[in-house]
């Protein structure tokens, strides 16, 4: 199973390496009961290698589908998310695996609580009637 973008860092050439991928989100460990992935996450990661040294900037994009926390809706949020990431180079490691720190940025980012839009009315506490759909027949208002 892929855990992520890995480099061997001998072929990072003077002028740079451009890799992009496409990246099953369960590879990494990223869905949860709230939170699922629609598509691969696309990767493209420029590295760059000074002597003891190797720097990715690194591109990520896919869509998350999670649960509005008032109205319990489906909703759809685009990840977007640009990171730069910093390796010593070790000469008993000549791997660069990107995967752990992918996974910790994206979740770092997971919505708290999200909303399906900021003006969501929530359900009525009493019926459950969906109140951006319209009142209920509750006391309640």
């Amino acid at each position: 199973m892929k855990r992520g973008v890995e480099v061997n860092i001998n072929q990072i050439s003077p002028e740079g390496l451009t890799l992009e991928e496409d990246i099953i989100a369960s590879s990494l460990d990223l869905e949860t009961d709230i939170v699922k992935f629609r598509r691969p996450i696309q990767i493209k990661a420029i590295f760059s290698k000074i002597t003891n040294a190797v720097t990715v900037d690194v591109a990520l994009t896919s869509s998350i589908s999670t649960i509005c926390s008032r109205c319990l809706n489906e909703l759809e949020i685009d990840l977007k998310k640009k990171l730069r990431l910093s390796y010593a180079v070790d000469k008993s490691e000549q791997v660069v695996n990107l995967g752990p720190d992918i996974r910790e940025e994206i979740i770092l980012d997971y919505p708290l609580k999200p909303l399906c839009n900021p003006d969501c009315k929530g359900l009525c506490p009493r019926c459950g009637k969906n109140l951006n759909e319209g009142g209920c027949s509750c006391a309640i208002t």
